[in-house]
């Protein structure tokens, strides 16, 4: 199964275990500054997920600043426009990589207006 694949890579990359795992369906890893969570979406959640992505992954980053992440994904030369969208839990601003893979940045403490633009 690609997930448990995709899982094993970061436990190398990483040099590090799951600080949470379930199997086929979740795993985060700690780092300095950065919180990495790889999950298979949920039966309801799969046909908003498979629209653009080929793998059937989502990569989740907790950061401070949302501002900051659109910084730095701009810096590295990702040109997309920028909407920072309030959900329940914090602000959250979806990417997807070249593969098509849906990469979510997420701030816990941002507030933000949904139609946020940088």
């Amino acid at each position: 199964m690609l997930f448990e694949e995709v899982v094993t890579f970061y436990r190398t990359l990483c040099q590090q275990e799951p600080q949470v795992y379930q199997a086929h369906r979740y795993a985060e890893f700690l780092l300095p500054g950065l919180k990495l969570a790889i999950f298979v979406p949920q039966a309801d959640q799969e046909l908003e997920f498979s629209q653009s992505r080929q793998s059937g992954l989502s990569l989740c980053f907790t950061v401070d600043n949302l501002e900051a992440a659109i910084a730095h994904l701009q810096r590295i030369g990702y040109d997309q426009t920028w909407k920072i969208q309030t959900v329940s839990h914090g602000g959250e601003l979806l990417v997807y990589d070249p593969a098509g893979n849906r990469l979510i940045f997420y701030s816990p403490n941002a507030i933000h207006d949904s139609s946020s633009n940088p």
